[in-house]
């Protein structure tokens, strides 16, 4: 049976742990553990490093001996794993971003209807960026510090939020619903920008009545978004009581 998302382990998103634990660190002498194992216990630490270092004194500013002294790795492992700066914010941005949809698809899928979905997706969305505020401030804001590449990435993670449209419900509207997902999503994603640029990630879930009615209520309109928003558990009917036609 699979776990509910209550019982699913925490993430464990780069930049929430240090680099520099003891525990993380490889022993000097014989190993016993293969190289593969190596590599992937020096890389993590990386990115660890990386993303605290990054948070704290932005991007423009982080140097890759200030990444190695974070992790506790030298220089020549860093390029080994990595290429450059920008590589290894590529690969700490795709790597969490993919661990965070993981956990809002878990929990959009457990949700009975798209309404009560959309809630339980954004709320996975703000409680796990409120617990990584070092990930959070790199990927969502020293991102446009990065450049063309940042900015692709950007869009990129921007697309995969259309995954959580595919089951709208069949209602009308006055412009293509494509155009209106993307102006929603935008929504979306500048406010949380703005709490986690003003320092205030740990603020997030706070956004979750406003957000989910910002998503609801273009494609439900406000009286019925309301409604879905006080229901505290929806039916399992696929048209819930806030979907019904008005008569």
């Amino acid at each position: 049976m699979a776990a509910s998302p209550s019982t699913q382990p925490p993430l464990v998103l780069p930049g929430t742990r240090t680099g520099r634990d003891p525990e993380r660190s490889l022993r000097r002498g014989p190993r016993r553990i293969s190289a593969e194992a190596v590599a992937a216990n020096q890389r993590d630490r990386l990115l660890d490093g990386f993303v605290r270092t990054v948070a704290q004194v932005g991007y423009a500013r982080t140097r890759v001996s200030d990444i190695c002294k974070a992790a506790g790795v030298t220089r020549p492992v860093f390029y080994e794993l990595f290429e450059g700066k920008e590589d290894a914010f590529l690969a700490a941005h795709h790597y969490g971003t993919s661990l965070v949809f993981g956990a809002m698809e878990e929990a959009h899928a457990h949700a009975s209807d798209w309404p009560s979905r959309v809630r339980a997706g954004l709320g996975a969305l703000l409680g796990i960026l409120a617990e990584a505020p070092a990930f959070a401030a790199m990927a969502i804001v020293e991102i446009d510090a990065v450049g063309p590449a940042g900015r692709e990435a950007r869009e990129e993670l921007l697309a995969r939020f259309r995954d959580f449209f595919t089951d709208l419900p069949e209602i009308e509207l006055p412009i293509r619903t494509e155009e209106l997902v993307d102006t929603v999503v935008g929504g979306v994603y500048s406010a949380i920008y703005r709490r986690i640029a003003a320092d205030r990630t740990a603020e997030l879930p706070d956004l979750l009545p406003g957000l989910a009615f910002s998503v609801l209520a273009p494609f439900l309109g406000p009286e019925r978004a309301t409604a879905c928003l006080t229901d505290p558990a929806p039916p399992a009917n696929p048209l819930p009581a806030c979907l019904t036609p008005e008569t």
